[in-house]
């Protein structure tokens, strides 16, 4: 496979449900192969991913005390600032020559779970930029309904209900992050924006610019360039989606150079569970050729220790 498949979910936000198992099985079919798979047809339209591109450069250009103010931290839960060459998705081998911006599901200050302290639960935290959260929670919304009709189809293909994931992702530790990668001729030494790594959770949607950089690892270990493609979105499943499917789909390696001559903006929104979904291998994917690989663990548990591989901030509850 010399490229990412491409799939057209046009009809996936109906209850065709032929249709919704004809999308599926091109899912299931990428996620066996490669893992990864761009999807056009939906239901984004380019003004509002415009919109969101602008906030980012926006905000990436505000003076670096400003964006301070905001840095991630274990009180902040996976919300905010990760300052340039903070993290290291491939620890050991690389710091990764990029910042970001996370914003997770929006919470009241009075919500339960943010008073009980659950595990990703907290507030967001928002600069001073006219127009910038209600640009950001309107993506967040969109994104959100576009993850959970994936799943939809993805769990036709798993032999299940359609609406098997549901209950488990209507209020997901899902995060919209801001991503900017400063010219390769600016850094010394590794000229990696994000290091070799699979994602965490279950699934993975990601706007890019019209610079190039995202590289993914077929199965023999060759890598290949994801090219960007004008209004398509590119996907991937997470290592908690391969858990719960019991290796069936599997997560892929994949990394972001930074770019020759010019900067590279992207906005990933990361799907995961709810905090005490509990994840389980699912009977569909257990047989006497493949038994059970993975014991059951509580969502925010897994997400937890994830992040601290990261850059350790991030605190189990």
């Amino acid at each position: 496979m010399d490229r990412l498949p491409i799939i057209d979910i046009t009809g996936l936000d109906t209850a065709d449900d032929a249709r919704l198992r004809a999308i599926g099985a091109q899912i299931g079919a990428a996620c066996r192969e490669i893992g990864f798979f761009y999807v056009k047809g939906h239901a984004i339209d380019e003004a509002t991913l415009a919109d969101v591109f602008a906030m980012a450069h926006r905000f990436f250009e505000l003076p670096e005390d400003e964006k301070g103010a905001l840095a991630i931290s274990a009180a902040s839960k996976n919300r905010g600032y990760v300052h340039m060459r903070t993290e290291a998705l491939d620890p050991g081998r690389n710091i990764d020559n990029k910042e970001a911006f996370n914003i997770g599901l929006e919470l009241a200050s009075e919500d339960p779970e943010v008073l009980a302290d659950v595990a990703s639960r907290a507030l967001n935290m928002w600069p001073s930029l006219p127009g910038f959260r209600d640009t950001m929670l309107d993506y967040f919304a969109r994104m959100h309904r576009l993850g959970c009709d994936l799943h939809r189809a993805i769990a036709l293909d798993l032999d299940l209900d359609a609406d098997h994931f549901e209950p488990l992702f209507d209020r997901p530790m899902a995060t919209v992050r801001l991503l900017h990668y400063p010219p390769a001729e600016e850094i010394e030494g590794s000229q990696f924006g994000a290091g070799a790594h699979t994602d965490y959770g279950n699934l993975t949607i990601l706007a890019v610019d019209e610079i190039g950089g995202l590289q993914v690892q077929r199965r023999d270990g060759t890598w290949i360039d994801a090219t960007p493609i004008p209004g398509a979105f590119i996907c991937n499943i997470g290592d908690c989606l391969m858990r719960w499917t019991n290796g069936v789909y599997a997560s892929t390696p994949h990394r972001v150079v930074n770019p020759q001559g010019g900067e590279r903006y992207s906005v990933a929104f990361f799907l995961d569970a709810n905090p005490h979904a509990l994840v389980d291998v699912l009977e569909t994917c257990v047989s006497a050729e493949r038994p059970k690989l993975y014991p059951p663990i509580k969502a925010s548990d897994y997400l937890a220790e994830r992040f601290a591989q990261t850059y350790g901030t991030f605190e189990k509850k």
